[in-house]
């Protein structure tokens, strides 16, 4: 489960953009923070690279609260603490709707 949890901390791709709901914000700020630092080692479209895992569908595969403790703590191959609070929640969200 380290892999999986790895692959949740670079998850990035496009957000769901829904105008007037609020969402758009939430999901262009989350996108921008995987694009910063996740992309790197878990690929541009969240493939996944080498020994790190795919983000793509992560959603599939964990809970939202599985997610954001994998960014909050991490898993080996996995640095902790690349984010916390409020936009390792943003980012666990954006996460969790990729299935």
């Amino acid at each position: 489960m380290g892999v999986t949890m790895a692959i949740i901390l670079s998850a990035c791709g496009g957000g769901d953009k829904n105008a007037g709901n609020g969402g758009e914000a939430t999901a262009m700020d989350a996108e921008q923070l995987v694009n910063r630092s996740c992309i790197s080692c878990h690929g541009e479209n969240l493939e996944g690279r080498g020994n790190y895992p795919a983000l793509n569908d992560v959603g599939s595969r964990l809970t939202e609260a599985e997610i954001l403790d994998v960014i909050e703590n991490g898993r080996p191959g996995m640095p902790k603490g690349i984010y916390k609070g409020e936009d390792a929640e943003k980012i666990a969200e954006w996460l969790a709707e990729k299935k």
